[in-house]
């Protein structure tokens, strides 16, 4: 956009804006007359991705603000209105980020004025709370503020549909045209206090959670609980749902660290709330070695995230990978038949998750279905088996993400890790470990080792390179990789697999998306594409090994280890990167 385009664009949303704050900010802006300034906060907007909408606390249609809330929401109630059969319901929820309550009420404000009951939770909640809430209260659509794992700097606006699943095509994409015919003008909201005198904003009831802890509850495979258990809240709002379900559990051997139990949205002791960040479990792991801890376990901050952590000789730690708890949990929910699954039953994993999982599949004799990335895809494979087959027993993404049964159409970092402590007591009451548990999965099916390396390209000049790079794998694709010679390429967003011996081409029966794939004659595999919510390029690398009898588990995953390390540096160097 021309400058006096940027200065238009500014003002009119300044003169827009509910909140003095970002007001002030917009207008210093203006006063600086910084044009790449101008362009960051008023030159685009914000747009649904794989997991709804985030950005950074600013002024301006590319950051999250008061104003922006109210256009979405805006947009959302009269695009989903159509959809209800009688009054149209929403339930809304919130993080502990700075600004996640003042944008749910405001949420609920202007859905109310478009004629929605709006059930608001009073205090903070849990992301998979919030999709069973969806479901439990015949929700229109619900709506989380959150970022989930983003900077302290950010928040979001999490859209489900009355299915409890988070937005699919082509929903998105009617909300997202919704919202751009809103125009930039004030949208004025009765005080949520007024509301709920009204009866059109209502508080969430406390019922609600008891039976979101009773579901949990319900899909224990395993009674045992003796395992001492340490786990991290992540500055999030895990504590209060994990703690409830494993104390009613019976896990008593249970020690929340405490600096990291409490939402704040400052993020005080950790540079990334994300556990999978280097430094991010220091503390949980300092609390670890004092009790001498059997597992540690950390939510992220909105608490769909499971990360697990291990004891090993030295006296420290390994954190587990998503894919190696994904696979321990199918393996464990197969092995068990939980008496909640019908005979027929399905996992579900995503197309940049390890392919174990489809082994786990074939040797229980159960269904599986490979998705597109985003617990979306997964929830909704799920709901329609559900419907239509048998019972859905687990999904799982290697970002850490995993579902179990029907309780939640979403990631729940909740009942996984009740889930897997439940295993850990288990095999501990045996004398044995998940790394055993690994062990016997590996001596079956090989040992999977998976990787990936994000580029990080920001702005408009970044977008121009993930672009061109993908193009460039498209257009010119690699034949050799290390010394692996690619057998197939497969491209999602044409929808075609091709054989690169014969050049025999098959469909793929997957939604079309921007991710292409490379698998080589060893089985190694290699997937890239633009990051949903993020300014980044993703490679993912995945490399399997046999395991002989007398080889440790430990010694097995340190050469898969090497093998994906010199596939990482030979693909990277291929690209120029």
């Amino acid at each position: 956009m021309e400058k006096a385009e940027l200065i238009n664009a500014a003002q009119a949303w300044m003169s827009a804006d509910p909140d003095p704050e970002t007001r002030d900010a917009t207008r210093r802006m203006l006063d600086a007359g910084d044009v790449a300034t101008l362009d960051a906060h008023f030159g685009g907007r914000l747009r649904f991705g794989t997991a709804g909408l985030r950005g950074p606390l600013a002024p301006g249609p590319n950051g999250m603000n008061a104003l922006q809330v109210r256009q979405v929401s805006l947009g959302l109630a009269r695009y989903a209105k159509p959809f209800a059969t009688g009054q149209p319901v929403v339930v809304i929820g919130f993080d502990g980020r700075h600004g996640s309550r003042e944008f749910a009420e405001d949420t609920a404000a202007v859905m109310a004025g478009e004629g929605f009951v709006a059930w608001l939770f009073d205090a903070v909640v849990a992301t998979p709370v919030l999709s069973n809430a969806v479901n439990q209260l015949d929700a229109t659509v619900g709506v989380m503020v959150t970022a989930s794992h983003n900077p302290p700097q950010d928040n979001g606006y999490k859209v489900y549909w009355s299915n409890g699943a988070q937005i699919v095509p082509p929903h998105d994409k009617g909300i997202s045209d919704e919202i751009d015919r809103v125009p930039v003008t004030p949208i004025p909201v009765s005080a949520i206090s007024d509301l709920r005198s009204q009866g059109v904003v209502r508080a969430v009831s406390p019922e609600i959670e008891e039976r979101y802890f009773a579901a949990v509850a319900a899909l224990r495979v395993h009674s045992d609980v003796g395992a001492r258990v340490v786990y991290t809240a992540m500055h999030g709002v895990g504590a209060r749902f994990v703690e409830t379900v494993f104390r009613r559990s019976g896990h008593t051997d249970f020690h929340s660290v405490p600096e990291q139990a409490a939402p704040d949205g400052d993020f005080p002791t950790v540079a990334f709330p994300n556990p999978e960040e280097p430094g991010a479990m220091d503390c949980a792991f300092a609390l670890a070695q004092r009790v001498e801890a059997d597992v540690v376990i950390a939510n992220d901050p909105d608490a769909d995230r499971l990360a697990v952590g291990l004891p090993v000789a030295d006296g420290g730690f390994q954190m587990l990978t998503g894919n190696q708890v994904g696979c321990l949990l199918a393996d464990d929910l197969l092995r068990s038949g939980p008496s909640w699954a019908a005979s027929k039953r399905l996992v579900a994993t995503t197309i940049v998750s390890t392919s174990l999982l489809a082994e786990l599949a074939a040797f229980y004799g159960v269904s599986y279905v490979e998705t597109l990335t985003g617990f979306k895809w997964i929830a909704n494979q799920a709901i329609t088996f559900d419907e239509e087959e048998g019972d859905f027993v687990l999904g799982f993404e290697e970002a850490l993400g995993y579902s179990v049964g029907p309780v939640v159409r979403d990631k729940d970092g909740v009942s996984a890790a009740l889930l897997l402590v439940d295993l850990v007591a288990y095999l501990k009451a045996r004398g044995q470990t998940l790394f055993d548990r690994l062990r016997d999965i590996a001596d079956r099916h090989g040992v999977y080792a998976s990787d990936q390396h994000s580029i990080k390209m920001p702005g408009k000049s970044g977008a121009a390179e993930i672009a061109a790079l993908m193009n460039q794998l498209r257009n010119a694709p690699p034949q050799v990789v290390g010394g692996r010679r690619v057998s197939q390429r497969r491209d999602l967003l044409t929808g075609v697999a091709i054989d690169c011996a014969t050049g025999e081409q098959t469909s793929i029966e997957l939604p079309e998306s921007n991710v292409l794939a490379f698998v080589l004659d060893d089985g190694s595999r290699i997937l890239a594409r633009p990051s949903g919510t993020e300014p980044k390029l993703k490679f993912y690398f995945e490399v399997t090994t046999p395991l002989s009898d007398d080889e440790t588990l430990a010694s097995g995953e340190a050469r898969a280890a090497e093998e994906i390390q010199e596939l990482r540096s030979a693909w990277l160097k291929g690209l120029k990167l």
